[in-house]
């Protein structure tokens, strides 16, 4: 029996998934945040949002990538059909769950939640060591994520946990996953594009001792932020890490490749997690830089900015699309831009600050709507050219 086209592949239903929780979720936050609605969640509203944007939305995103690029590693069949339909259910269930755990009982709602990133990374973690593939790696940090979430829960569940710990933590283990994913993926993607195009000097340097010597410091330092998130040295620690992304960033000719907006905007979006990095361990020690907006540098800027640009490609690519920016996508990553730069200003307009929070929001979610709307029928569809 032939497989309907979304459950084909992981990507499909997950990042169409993805991408319309994040518009839903962040609809209700908002919603709640000006008091049009109570939330139906035995969670504080702040602690939901956090973590329906750390764990849920991210959660899908990055099933969506390893349940893609697993069997690219391994040589192995991809997980599809029921497997597929069941993971996504879980995933779905979860977030109902959370949603209306006063309802549903805030113990069955971390059984969903934690039991999908942790049925997730047993899958993952089945196909990379049955091939003996090198990715190993890939399975601690989602076997940590799955933890960081569980301590989320049970702090949120009024378990003794060092506070906040559990969403830090998660917080961390994604940056660094943007740190090394994108280390790998955009001067790749820059230096094949360039040299399309007859680029031949000035190409991106080649992964080496000052990539592992960054990622080095960048682990110590969110380690050192997720464990101790008011310490100056964490702070400091943030700082370099962030100066040293963005000498590396800066090695990667960003500038050359302006002209094609799919790589343009992975530049973009790795030009956060520096800018967000140094902010943030500033914060700590330079009161006027307000940490919740120089997190948000790193949460609506890098971390949602560099899924949506890895989704557009993957699925203009996995669907037999041509790796061209239309103008949907494109006005994706102006709006995705636009609202990451509106929630970092907010407390700094000369306006009232809810209502800087509210245009942030309406850019950031505008642009997840629109990725739902432009890239829905590729993801549900079956390929132009006919391929499974």
């Amino acid at each position: 029996m032939r497989l309907p086209p979304v459950l084909r592949g992981g990507f499909r239903p997950f990042f169409l998934g993805g991408a319309a929780w994040a518009v839903i979720a962040l609809a209700l936050w908002l919603a709640t945040l000006f008091g049009i609605m109570t939330l139906p969640s035995a969670f504080d509203p702040l602690a939901w949002h956090r973590h329906e944007m750390l764990f849920g939305y991210l959660g899908a995103v990055i099933a969506g990538f390893l349940l893609t690029a697993v069997p690219n590693w391994t040589g192995r069949l991809p997980i599809a059909g029921g497997r597929l339909a069941a993971l996504a259910g879980l995933w779905l269930a979860a977030r109902l769950g959370m949603l209306f755990s006063a309802e549903v009982g805030g113990l069955t709602a971390c059984a969903l939640d934690v039991g999908f990133l942790a049925v997730l990374t047993f899958m993952i973690g089945r196909e990379i060591l049955a091939a003996k593939n090198r990715n190993v790696p890939i399975l601690v940090a989602m076997s940590l994520f799955t933890l960081a979430d569980a301590l989320d829960q049970i702090e949120a569940l009024g378990g003794v946990v060092l506070g906040g710990l559990g969403w830090r933590m998660g917080f961390a283990i994604v940056l660094l996953l943007i740190a090394l994913i994108g280390g790998r993926i955009i001067p790749s993607f820059t230096r094949n594009w360039l040299s399309k195009q007859g680029v031949k000097a000035g190409l991106p340097t080649q992964p080496g001792r000052f990539d592992y010597f960054t990622i080095g410091i960048t682990a110590l330092a969110l380690v050192g932020w997720a464990f101790a998130s008011q310490s100056p040295l964490s702070g400091g620690l943030l700082v370099i890490a962030g100066t040293l992304q963005f000498v590396r960033l800066a090695r990667w000719s960003g500038l050359k490749a302006f002209r094609e907006p799919l790589v343009l905007i992975l530049h973009v979006s790795f030009l956060w997690l520096p800018l967000g990095l140094m902010l943030t361990g500033s914060s700590l020690f330079l009161p006027y830089i307000p940490f919740s907006a120089s997190l948000h540098l790193l949460s609506a800027g890098a971390m949602a900015s560099m899924t949506l640009a890895v989704m557009t490609r993957a699925t203009l690519g996995h669907t037999g699309h041509a790796l061209r920016a239309n103008r949907s996508t494109q006005a994706i990553f102006v709006l995705m831009t636009l609202g990451a730069l509106a929630r970092f200003a907010a407390p700094m307009m000369p306006f009232d600050y809810m209502l800087g929070l509210l245009v942030a929001g309406v850019l950031w979610a505008g642009a997840f709507l629109l990725f739902v709307i432009a890239y829905a029928s590729k993801l549900i569809g079956p390929r132009p050219d006919g391929k499974p």
